[in-house]
């Protein structure tokens, strides 16, 4: 019976669950929850919201598996959801990143811990570092795009989905996501040369 189990399809699973098989459901989604949980710890910076966020994301689809049509991958409908969650999530943290000092006790503590394992592991603090302020960068740009230009650009890039999938995943026209894709590497490309520029002005006031 577990061989069995492990030899059904995508399709048989995807089937099973619609018919409110639990069980079904966990094994269709389980394989991809790492690669979201990685996603949305990239996003947010924050290991325990990240972890609650990808919950929030496998209760919302449980719930409403029934609106998933097949027309784009079960991974990119699933990161359209997460991303729905982390937004909303943003949009009451006020597009502040959380810090240790808005969760409770244990959560910090516990984060603090993982964070320090995480560090203990790197090869070389200075990498640590700027990838730490890649990372805020990359959110501080992100959070300046409006939602719609925000969309595209994480599921293009951080899900790899194709025009076509965030098409079907944003319920608008493909020339719709083409023209929302450009227009936000455009945004992203002038946020970046004024960010670039901040540091020059700087010392031009010290001169």
């Amino acid at each position: 019976m577990v061989i069995e189990g492990l030899q059904r399809t995508e399709n048989d699973l995807l089937a099973a669950a619609r018919q409110g098989d639990a069980e079904a459901f966990c094994a269709l989604v389980r394989p991809l929850e790492a690669r979201l949980l990685r996603q949305v710890t990239g996003l947010c910076g924050n290991g325990s919201l990240a972890e609650g966020l990808v919950a929030e994301t496998m209760v919302e689809a449980w719930r409403c598996l029934e609106r998933y049509n097949q027309t784009c991958r079960l991974s990119t409908w699933l990161y359209a959801i997460l991303l729905h969650r982390w937004q909303k999530a943003a949009r009451r943290a006020r597009s502040r990143p959380p810090s240790l000092s808005s969760l409770p006790p244990a959560q910090a503590e516990a984060l603090e811990e993982r964070q320090q394992q995480v560090s203990a592991l790197t090869p070389s603090p200075a990498e640590a570092l700027a990838r730490r302020e890649f990372l805020s960068e990359v959110r501080d740009l992100l959070e300046r795009l409006p939602e719609k230009h925000r969309a595209v650009i994480l599921l293009r890039f951080y899900e790899d989905a194709s025009l076509e999938d965030m098409a079907a995943v944003l319920e608008c026209p493909l020339a719709t996501v083409k023209s929302r894709l450009l227009h936000a590497l455009d945004k992203l490309r002038k946020m970046k040369m004024i960010l670039a520029e901040k540091p020059r002005d700087k010392q031009m006031k010290k001169l």
